[in-house]
């Protein structure tokens, strides 16, 4: 073979002109041709094999060029034969890459056919996978969702055959074919053609998809051989990066392509190659759009998740990201970093450079925590819960993260919130410290280790400081000393030699008594210790000639004093340095037996102090915790319901770990089951299921058992609220098909009987959870009614009212009331045992002394009116035995002390005998007048009042079936016709009803033959009298006694109102008057038109100097305004000073109600200029500081444009009225709160004016200059010009003067003007500039005009009225200044709580 073949960089290179030996194609052949010339290339395959495409070529050559007109079985057909030479190639090649004996010819000839059956095969398969493209494309599912049937079998086809390409290059390449090549360099066009290829396949955009799975890992195979064996190393990487630019969808493929490259094949240097090329990308270039950016922080994401250890060579490349503009890439590289942490750099086996790594990583996390992007915060967040998931957080950062993760509950995003909570519990579920996280419980141990730790160092502390003196320490103290005696030891003079022949003597005696080296050796260091250095040194150099064999002193072969000095150093400092053998060998001496008490009272006290440290670590924790959950608690009323479901997901958290104070927020997320949000109710109910209503036990019994006990400490001191709430969860749990229904029912009528010994406060637990179960089945307390009476209302109910009351509320669980039911009402006889146990205890208990009497006699009195056929008469016989009782207890008073004087006849005032009267009993029995009057009223209006309707109803229909349908046709033909006429379409059978239960109200039942009337002058009197009737019980019952009463009718309440409302303003008790602020808001409710024109004594509660009154009054005016019975004025400017009460609930209770009248259309708006004016009056005298809080928060609710251009110039009006500079300042600042805008600031212009003479006041000036620096930022060219040249002309006239700085215009206007100069001349304002607008008032008064006038809206004309556009705001100020409602203003339909029907407020 004389030619070569190259694969060529284009196609259609290869009919060109080639060099010497080059193989070109000779024939193209025609699309009609290919056919026959295929069938010749099949037919040369069989018999010659797959060298037959060396003759062959042009034709599989001829499908390429003619790709888009032959048809489709010709491209495929092709295909099939170019993947049977491939695969023969394959299969062929091994035996010749292993002979030796292989021509030159025959080499050349296999590599031309492995080059030409490549080449066409990539090409080929590039063909058709652009053609599959572009048919899915067309043939994509439309509205429908239908494909084409050809384009859709098509590409199933291509799909399939595209797996078998794969394989079959994959089975060719991975034999060494480099040997066919001239010393093994395969040409860089060859190994392009295949990766050209491969790289094709990838822009499919379903290539991620699942059902290219295969596909996906046989190109991620190919190029990995590639890679390692062809050199493909540096184009890969390179084509990584430029793929990932253009092809978002391909990060998760690559990311898995670099884990397979990296692992099976062992190129690790693709990794760094990789990384290299995203860490070299410039911030601002990651930050254009286009760039890629969120394809490459996805694949760093998800290759950080796969081989985390590969990356930490290479992260200093990507952290220089943390600095770039892009959040993406921020997250990525923070993403990797806690992959890193949680599965590389974590435990306790680290090395030191590890150590380090780890904490610079941890120290890079925390850095972003405070990132300038949201979503980098949340994804930190999230990336250190995973991290304290999986027990990596080192134990010594778990208290400076958990601050700061504290802290990120106040962030502004929800996400970053929701994290931060999510955080939180991951740490309170793997805390390293304690399954009960409490500081009070951990305070005493704390303390009590603490003083025993003090203990043990001052033990230490008081011994002799030499036992810590080191022996190297020693041996430099004494070595001068020292050399001067082994100088003087070896050249001894003739007058110590007797001396030496002494120490020789001892010394020989010394070493007879020493048996060995060892004690020789120790000998010599207590010599050195004791400062016998002669001693010692004479007997170190006898040493060695007794012993000289020993290794200690060897070295004395040779005599001099420095060897000398280092023998003794070695046998001196080697006990305590271990450096030699030496040292192991010597006994124990003193030293060494304090050293080792020294060194077991240094571990005892690093025990100790470890056990502090534990302590002090575990409290700190704790003390965050409970910050968290107090931050976390006020959450879960917030608006976002994801949030709320997070707060009460913590709440579940840490009330299963006994966080202290954990039950607080699980008590308070329970009102959240009344939400209207689906979700969160949901989330709530599941907690308390997770918490209360899912036992753990062995036995069902046990479960239950756990369960109540769960419940009843639950409901132990819990509000009448929390008892509601908790009912809808018990109530679904008994509605529910679980089968520990009826042992749950078994085990709380134990535990209320008695059968099984508990406490009072479980007993009454277990019978409101029986009252919580009968509403789900009425039977539960139905068919035990007598067991109820006999346990709570037998002979000792005088002993517990309070199981008496809750029984009571059990009771009424049954009624029709509670259980809406309808139908034939359900009753029983007055004669039941039920009410006569239930008045002999209230009649029992008016004459006794017992806190809970009260309250249980309310529950009971409803209960009768409830449940009792003719309810008036047991009460009216009620009251007449109560009172019978009072009077005789009165005169066995009178019999006792006879000295009182004779007692008094019984048909006297009872009142005439309150020096013998029982205060507290008295007071008793007024309660229980004024509980029958209410509940009577209550009776008639919903009882009474359904019960006439249902027979109406009946009789209605019973009429009807009697009648025939003719004549019921012509009937009610009659009648329509008549109320069409008369303008009486309605229920007037209805108003009928309605009028008799008004007209029993009004005129019986205070009639004088009727019991209740003869109350009412008592209670008048006792209201009326405080100084003689001074006792605070009976002063309390008598006012929300007589409250009551004046419900019954208008007439009561009119003769009486005004003795209330000075009971409300005079009494001493706060109880009494914060009970009469609910008792007038109920009547308001009931006879607006009575209470309208006492409205601002209302609202002067307000003020009132007891926090618990003042709580009362904005809870009460809160549902009056919101609710549309009281008609908001100026006087919720005294609602805005509770904004900065001191009491936080009564600020919060303030804050609500704003944020609710917010909600209503421009009602904040039309009353912010008033709230201003009687805020800033000087007789009110608040402080600029409270001022500005309070405005601050009221502006706020101002976010339309329109309110604010209208806001700017009523205020800028009010300068003109203004008299003291407070009130200028007052008004600039409130001016510089809103959020002024373009029109706005045109406004502001406009009224230069007003303001213009203010100016020299520093108090109005900043306030302005703040306006202008606000409307400079982010402002065009053209405006900004304006707002410069508005500031230039404020801080002349502040610096200068209005009267040295005057416009142009008002110089000519000045000058061509007639008259003197020295008159006065009155200056009116300029006309606008811009377009006329149409004002409310045309004529308005002069500055001078309202020199003496208080500090108001100005007055308006009325005499032109034009069409003109204003807000709902712009009514008449002078309506808004009057303090009492005209009658057609007064609100005629009402909404009363549980009173009356509407119809009968409507006769009112």
């Amino acid at each position: 073979m004389s030619w070569d073949f190259f694969v060529p960089v284009y196609v259609g290179d290869l009919v060109k002109t080639g060099g010497i030996n080059q193989y070109l194609v000779q024939d193209v052949v025609s699309p009609k041709q290919l056919p026959t010339y295929i069938s010749r290339f099949k037919a040369a395959l069989r018999s010659q094999g797959p060298l037959c495409i060396l003759e062959h070529f042009d034709t599989g050559y001829s499908v390429l060029q003619h790709c888009n007109s032959v048809e489709l079985s010709v491209k495929e057909d092709t295909l099939e034969l170019l993947l049977q030479v491939v695969s023969s190639l394959a299969a062929t090649l091994p035996a010749l890459l292993i002979s030796t004996s292989v021509s030159a010819a025959e080499r050349k000839e296999k590599l031309n056919a492995v080059k030409m059956s490549v080449f066409l095969l990539c090409k080929i398969t590039e063909t058709l996978e652009s053609e599959s493209y572009r048919q899915s494309i067309v043939t994509a599912p439309g509205k429908g969702g239908k494909k084409g049937k050809a384009g859709g079998e098509g590409l199933l086809q291509w799909d399939s055959e595209r797996e078998k390409v794969l394989q079959a290059l994959v089975q060719l390449l991975q034999l060494d074919i480099r040997a066919l090549w001239n010393l093994s360099l395969v040409e860089e066009e060859f190994i392009s053609c295949v990766t050209c290829c491969c790289y094709k396949l990838l822009e499919n955009p379903t290539i991620g998809h699942v059902k290219s799975k295969l596909t996906r890992d046989s190109i991620i195979h190919l190029l990995g051989v590639l890679i390692k064996k062809y050199n493909h190393l540096l184009g890969a990487s390179v084509k990584v990066i430029q793929l990932l630019q253009h092809f978002e969808q391909l990060s998760s493929v690559f990311a898995q392509a670099v884990f397979v490259w990296s692992t099976e094949y062992g190129i690790r240097a693709i990794i760094g190659e990789v990384i290299r090329e995203i860490g070299q990308r410039s911030s601002d270039e990651l930050a254009r759009e286009g760039s890629g950016v969120k394809a490459f922080s996805s694949f760093i994401t998800e290759l950080g998740a796969l081989v985390p250890e590969l990356i930490i060579p290479n992260i200093s490349v990507l952290i220089t990201h943390l600095e770039g503009e892009s959040h993406a890439m921020r997250v990525a590289v923070c993403e990797v970093l806690g992959e890193i942490l949680v599965r590389v750099l974590c435990g306790d086996g680290l090395d030191e450079s590890g150590k380090a790594d780890r904490d610079r990583f941890f120290d890079t996390l925390q850095e972003h925590l405070h990132d300038t992007h949201s979503h980098v915060r949340a994804r930190v967040l999230q990336i250190y819960t995973r991290i304290v998931n999986s027990k990596a957080l080192p134990l010594c950062r778990y208290s400076e993260v958990m601050g700061l993760t504290v802290g990120r509950l106040m962030d502004k995003s929800i996400n970053v919130v929701k994290s931060a909570i999510q955080l939180l519990a991951a740490f309170i579920a793997h805390n390293p410290y304690s399954c009960k996280l409490s500081s009070a419980d951990l305070k005493k141990p704390l303390e009590k280790e603490t003083a025993k730790l003090r203990e043990m160092k001052e033990k230490l502390a008081g011994k002799a400081p030499e036992a810590v003196i080191k022996a190297s320490e020693l041996w430099a103290a004494m070595e001068p000393e020292l050399l001067v005696t082994v100088n003087t030891v070896l050249e001894p003079t003739s007058e110590t030699e007797r001396e030496e022949e002494d120490d020789d003597d001892r010394d020989v005696e010394e070493e007879k008594e020493a048996e060995d080296d060892r004690a020789t050796a120790v000998k010599i260091a207590q010599y050195l210790r004791v400062n016998k250095y002669r001693n010692a040194v004479r007997l170190c150099i006898k040493a060695h000639s007794c012993f000289p064999e020993s290794e200690m002193f060897a070295a004395l072969s040779t005599l001099t004093s420095e060897i000398l000095m280092n023998t003794l150093a070695l046998l001196f400092k080697g006990s305590d340095e271990d450096t030699s053998e030496l040292s192991q060998n010597l006994p124990p001496t003193p030293q060494k037996e304090g050293e080792k008490e020294e060194e077991e009272e240094d571990g005892e006290l690093k025990k100790q102090e470890m056990l502090v440290q534990y302590l002090r670590d575990t409290e700190s924790f704790a003390l965050q915790v409970e910050r968290a959950i107090s931050v976390i608690n006020t959450m879960l009323y917030w608006k976002t319901t994801s949030v709320v479901q997070e707060a009460v997901q913590f709440c579940v958290t840490v009330c299963e770990f006994s966080v202290a104070n954990s039950v607080s927020g699980v008590r308070k997320m329970l009102p959240l089951v009344w939400s209207t949000d689906a979700a969160i109710k949901d989330a709530v109910v599941q907690a308390y299921k997770r918490l209360y209503l899912n036992p753990q036990g062995d036995t069902t019994r046990m479960k239950a058992q756990t369960l109540v006990d769960s419940l009843s400490e639950l409901m132990v001191d819990a509000s009448l609220g929390t008892i509601q709430c908790l009912e809808e969860i018990v109530q679904e749990f008994f509605g529910s098909d679980s089968n520990l229904q009826s042992t749950v029912v078994q085990v709380l009528w134990e535990r209320f009987t008695g059968k099984k010994e508990t406490s009072g406060l479980h007993r009454r637990a277990a019978v409101l959870l029986l009252g919580m179960a009968a509403r789900a089945e009425r039977e539960v307390v139905l068919s035990n009614l007598d067991t109820l009476c006999s346990v709570a209302l037998g002979e000792k109910v005088t002993e517990d009212f309070l199981l008496a009351r809750d029984a009571v509320f059990t009771i009424c669980s049954i009624t029709d009331h509670v259980r809406q039911s309808k139908g034939t009402p359900f009753r029983l006889p007055q004669d039941h045992q039920l009410f006569t146990r239930l008045t002999q205890a209230i009649a029992e208990g008016v004459v006794m002394e017992d806190p809970y009497w009260q309250s249980f006699t309310e529950q009971a009195v409803r209960l009768i009116y409830f449940l009792a056929e003719s309810p008036d008469q047991l009460c009216s016989r009620l009251l007449q035995r109560s009172a019978r009782l009072l009077l005789d207890q009165v005169a066995e008073g009178g019999e006792i002390n006879k000295n009182a004087g004779q007692m008094q006849d019984e048909s006297q005032d009872p009142s005439e005998q309150g020096e013998q009267v029982n205060s507290v009993c008295l007071a008793q029995l007024l309660a229980l007048c004024g509980c029958v009057a209410f509940w009577q009223v209550s009776h008639l209006e919903r009882s009474v009042s359904a019960e006439l309707r249902r027979r109406r109803g009946e009789t209605e229909e019973r009429e009807e079936k009697e009648k025939g349908p003719s004549s019921k046709a012509k009937q009610a033909t009659n009648e329509s016709a008549m109320e069409e006429e008369l303008g009486l379409i309605g229920a007037s059978a209805e108003d009928t009803e309605a009028e008799i239960i008004r007209k029993i109200c009004e005129t019986e039942l205070l009639a004088e033959e009727n019991l209740l009337c003869a109350f009412l002058p008592l209670l008048v009197r006792v209201c009326s009298s405080p100084g003689r009737y001074s006792h605070p019980q009976l002063t309390t019952a008598a006012c929300l006694a007589l409250s009551q009463y004046m419900m019954i009718s208008p007439s009561v309440c009119e003769e009486n109102v005004r003795l209330m409302f000075t009971v409300l303003e005079r009494s001493a008790l706060p109880v009494v008057r914060a009970n009469a602020i609910i008792a007038l808001g109920d009547l308001t409710v009931r006879f607006p038109n009575i209470l309208e024109p006492w409205t601002q004594n209302l609202y002067a509660r307000l003020s009132d100097e007891v926090p618990s009154v003042r709580q009362t009054a904005v809870t009460v005016l809160t549902q009056l305004v919101l609710k549309d019975v009281l008609k908001v004025k100026g006087q919720v400017s005294e609602v805005a000073v509770l904004l900065i009460d001191p009491e936080t609930h009564i600020a919060s209770l303030s804050l609500n109600f704003f944020n609710e009248l917010a909600t209503k259309d421009n009602a904040i708006y039309n009353l912010l200029p008033d709230i201003i004016s009687r805020l800033s009056d000087p007789e009110r005298g608040m402080s600029p500081e409270d001022f500005n809080t309070i405005m601050k928060q009221l502006f706020s609710y101002i976010t339309k444009e329109r309110q604010t251009e209208s806001l700017v110039e009523k205020l800028c009006q009010r300068f003109r009225t203004a008299k003291t500079e407070r009130q200028w300042c007052d008004l600039a600042m409130s001016l510089s709160l809103l959020s002024m805008c373009e029109r706005g600031f045109k406004r502001l212009q406009e009224c230069w004016e007003c303001y213009s003479d203010k100016l020299t006041e520093p108090g109005v000036y900043q306030p302005l200059l703040s306006i202008t620096a606000r409307l400079r930022r982010g402002a065009k060219t053209q405006f900004k010009a304006q707002v410069d040249e508005f500031e230039k002309r404020l801080t002349a006239v502040h610096t200068r003067g209005l009267e040295n700085v005057e416009s142009p215009e008002m110089d000519e206007e000045n000058q061509t003007e007639g008259g003197s100069s020295q008159k006065t001349v009155v200056r009116t304002p300029l006309p606008p500039r811009g377009r006329p607008r149409t004002k409310r008032g045309q004529s308005k008064p002069s500055a001078s005009s309202h020199g003496d006038a208080s500090f108001v809206t100005p007055q308006k004309s009325r005499k032109s009225k034009k069409p003109v556009i204003t807000f709902s705001s712009d009514e008449e100020e002078e309506d808004e200044e009057d303090a009492v409602m005209a009658e057609s203003e007064t609100p005629k339909v009402t909404t009363p709580i549980a009173r009356t029907s509407r119809r009968a407020r409507l006769r009112n």
